[in-house]
């Protein structure tokens, strides 16, 4: 049997014009949370995944019951499959671009309808892997909207690094960086053997080097799996909503 939830959960759709297909959105809300009251949003990419595998609405029973954290909802937005989560995450995926306009014209808006937006603290954006880097680039792009990035593991490639350094709104950015010290034969969708620390690790001297707010961990022995991303998920949480 399942354990029950303090939380609510509220599911929505957005008929996406960008997109040209239905998009379901999971908003977890808190046991205490009030309309009244201040709040921080938190946006993840593979959405499913970060409530079953990231167990994300059990940490934050347990984070919002022991005032580890300030009142943040959860978002999750899911892929129908892998090919679909290429195509609207990476940083080259042909949909890329329909997908930024869909988080940024169309989500945030209905977050807002929902949510008093006068009352909102931050707006996050969470991701693993492809999820990641897409959270990075989104929040580069309109940093005016998101405010912070959890990003674990990203996938880093040439057009990561150099839109980083031209980047002019990282400062403005709260980030949280994960990567293991084991991520350095990746299989991916179209790749295997895939280094993702070298480039993670470039990206940390990068970053470092721009300023804001950056918190950079490397997970010793950490592989490219939910077992490790769930690990360090009450303390991504507690990091940047407490």
């Amino acid at each position: 049997m399942s354990r029950k939830r303090k939380g609510k959960m509220l599911e929505q759709t957005i008929e996406s014009e960008f997109l040209k297909e239905k998009m379901d959105m999971l908003i977890y809300f808190p046991e205490a949370f009030s309309p009244m009251n201040t709040f921080h949003i938190c946006i993840m990419q593979d959405g499913d995944d970060y409530f079953q595998l990231g167990r994300v609405a059990t940490f934050s029973d347990k984070l919002h019951d022991e005032a580890e954290i300030e009142d943040t909802v959860f978002i999750g937005i899911h892929y129908k499959d892998k090919y679909d989560r290429r195509k609207k995450y990476h940083p080259n995926g042909e949909q890329q671009e329909d997908y930024f306009l869909f988080l940024t014209e169309e989500v945030v808006p209905k977050l807002d309808s929902i949510l008093p937006h006068e009352l909102t603290q931050s707006r996050a954006l969470m991701g693993d892997s492809l999820a990641g880097t897409l959270a990075l680039m989104t929040a580069m792009k309109r940093a005016d909207l998101f405010s912070k990035v959890i990003m674990q593991s990203p996938y880093i490639n040439d057009l990561v690094v150099e839109t980083v350094k031209k980047s002019n709104s990282i400062g403005a950015l709260d980030i949280y960086h994960t990567i293991g010290t084991a991520e350095t034969n990746v299989q991916t969708l179209v790749e295997s053997d895939v280094d993702f620390l070298t480039p993670n690790r470039e990206l940390y001297t990068i970053l470092n080097d721009k300023g804001g707010t950056y918190h950079y961990k490397e997970i010793e022995g950490g592989k490219h799996t939910w077992k490790y991303w769930q690990e360090d998920m009450p303390n991504a949480l507690r990091k940047m909503f407490e």
